[in-house]
């Protein structure tokens, strides 16, 4: 078969501005997919999301219930009238999924990240133009591997394909669950203006409290739509419990949002702006790892009767940094006071031991 090119993509056959996909992290058991169903669609939510196998980062975790979760969307689609959509990473997935009818499925982070498997799931899609396939940003912050993922898809005689944005992993403490690294989807956008691109603000946030501001500034910078997990009871939810909200609180964050025309998504210095933030939210989590490891430092040296400045040791990490301040073009006297600063906390951090 020849090579389709992204140009190829349909629109996503729905009507709703912004296109809004909501359910639990997993469905768990049949009362509760169908109790949260319920709650959703009296609220006007159209499409209802749950996932049935779920791929753990570690083995003895709750992994889906599996097929027979299948029937339980299909019971949500017959007695609510939404769409129903679940995550798929398999070739089996595909085809019991295909067989149950349901409506959309979505390619999880781990999956877009292996091509092989993609090329699997693209092969098994062969022929089935009638489902939609969403497909997420890879792990890492890999631009290429993403559109990749789509090409794939494309290839196989899907049309009706969009992206959902859900951020990137990251070491260490950060403010969320995901890196945004907002300029990602914004390069998709920017090379792919006829796609939908959906934000889950629920992976990225990985706290529940983060879904509203997220969702907004999504919305803001012209994403077509949200994917929000939303369940019953999310504190006793058997995956990403932090991160689900009750369908109650659904509404008040879909009634609060703002929803704005004409956004220049693609103007030049909000896009610079933006990679401004995402560099502030990293520093700022670099920050806060090293202050972590000064306590740690402050704790060995209570311990060890030490005392907390030691100007050589000061005097060593700032020749240190100069020079490697110099080699990345930084002026060595906003380095200098940059370090003079973070010094200046860090004692201020072992003295609290």
């Amino acid at each position: 078969m020849g090579t389709v090119t992204t140009q190829d993509i349909q629109p996503l056959d729905i009507a709703e501005n912004p296109i809004i996909i909501a359910g639990p992290c997993s469905a768990e058991t049949e009362q509760q997919t169908l109790e949260t169903a319920k709650a959703l669609s009296a609220m006007g939510v159209t499409i209802f999301r749950a996932g049935i196998w779920k791929p753990r980062t570690m083995p003895g975790g709750f992994e889906g219930v599996g097929d027979i979760g299948l029937e339980w969307l299909q019971r949500v689609k017959r007695e609510t009238g939404m769409l129903i959509a679940t995550e798929v990473a398999t070739v089996e997935h595909i085809n019991a999924a295909l067989a149950a009818g349901i409506d959309i499925l979505w390619i999880g982070a781990r999956t877009t990240a292996n091509p092989f498997a993609m090329q699997d799931i693209a092969d098994a899609l062969h022929g089935h133009d009638a489902v939609t396939i969403l497909v997420k940003n890879p792990v890492n912050p890999d631009l290429d591997l993403w559109i990749g993922a789509i090409q794939r898809i494309l290839n196989a005689g899907v049309s009706r394909v969009g992206a959902v944005h859900r951020g990137f992993s990251a070491a260490g403490e950060h403010l969320y669950r995901n890196d945004p690294q907002w300029h990602i989807p914004f390069d998709l956008r920017r090379l792919e203006s006829h796609m939908t691109i959906l934000c889950d603000p629920s992976h990225i946030g990985g706290k529940r409290d983060l879904v509203y501001p997220l969702a907004q500034q999504a919305l803001d910078m012209g994403f077509d739509g949200l994917m929000i997990e939303s369940h019953c009871d999310p504190d006793h939810a058997l995956s990403d419990s932090a991160q689900q909200i009750t369908p109650e609180d659904l509404k008040s964050v879909l009634d609060r949002l703002i929803i704005r025309s004409g956004v220049p998504v693609e103007d030049e210095l909000a896009l610079l702006r933006q990679q401004i933030d995402d560099c502030d939210h990293e520093l700022l989590a670099v920050l806060a790892r090293r202050m972590s490891v000064s306590r740690e430092i402050g704790q060995y040296k209570k311990t060890h009767n030490l005392r907390v400045v030691q100007p050589h040791r000061y005097q060593d990490v700032l020749k240190n940094r100069l020079a490697e301040g110099e080699r990345l073009s930084l002026d060595p006297a906003f380095v200098k006071l940059v370090m003079q600063a973070i010094h200046e906390e860090s004692v201020r951090q072992q003295i609290g031991f």
